[in-house]
């Protein structure tokens, strides 16, 4: 059982959608998604632990801890299974959830996903981890260059998901991305090859395309969402 209750917004009627906003975000990130699905879902956009009006809690501040605070989520709401969307660090949590949980997720999208921090290109990421150590010097002062370390740590030291594993999930996946987006191509088409029901949707755009270009980007999710019997079980 979780240490906190996850904040988040509510919005919409019908089965449940829910979607996970990226690293040093919060749930109003999917605005455009909220609107668009809330005629056909009940969409709850959350706040990760330590994210938006969500508490830190005193659990790891983990990816793995993040995929538990989701399954708590679901068991508080009485949510047993649900299409998710995650973006971001929200996919390796979504992920990282549908590995550990697959019959509770009946449609996973992954935008913007990495299996470990090499999948983000360099220019990128050195930044990243520059950022990261130079916050990790006076954690032990600032409270505020503490929590800014956890936060870039992160996307320094996780995810970290065998390629390999995503073999055993059938659960049916988009895996979408921006032509010009923040993961590298190869590692992007690494997910999507070693997912055995996904597919790849690339919208033009960069990393943050769901806020961005927000028409391409739900329509492909729709279309994803509404094909196929099973979608809404």
């Amino acid at each position: 059982m979780s240490d906190i209750s996850l904040c988040y917004t509510k919005q919409g009627a019908g089965p449940p959608l829910l979607l996970l906003h990226g690293n040093g975000q919060d749930g109003s990130y999917f605005i455009h998604q909220m609107e668009y699905f809330s005629s056909r879902y009940t969409v709850y956009a959350m706040d990760t632990r330590g994210h938006g009006h969500s508490p830190r809690g005193a659990a790891p501040f983990t990816i793995a801890q993040f995929a538990q605070d989701l399954s708590d989520f679901m068991n508080e709401h009485d949510i047993l299974r649900a299409p998710i969307l995650g973006f971001s660090d929200g996919g390796n949590i979504a992920l990282t959830f549908a590995l550990a949980h697959p019959g509770r997720v009946s449609r996973l999208i992954l935008n913007g996903a990495n299996l470990d921090p090499s999948g983000v290109k360099p220019q990128v990421q050195i930044p990243i981890v520059m950022g990261y150590k130079l916050a990790s010097l006076f954690a032990g002062k600032s409270k505020k260059a503490k929590a800014h370390a956890e936060m870039l740590g992160l996307m320094v030291n996780e995810p970290h998901i065998d390629p390999e594993t995503l073999e055993s999930l059938r659960v049916r996946t988009l895996v979408i991305v921006g032509t010009r987006d923040m993961i590298k191509d190869s590692h992007t088409l690494l997910i999507a090859h070693s997912l055995p029901r996904s597919r790849l949707e690339v919208i033009v755009g960069d990393h943050f395309i769901a806020a961005k270009n927000p028409g391409p980007f739900n329509r492909a999710v729709e279309k994803f969402l509404t094909e196929g019997k099973d979608l809404l079980l």
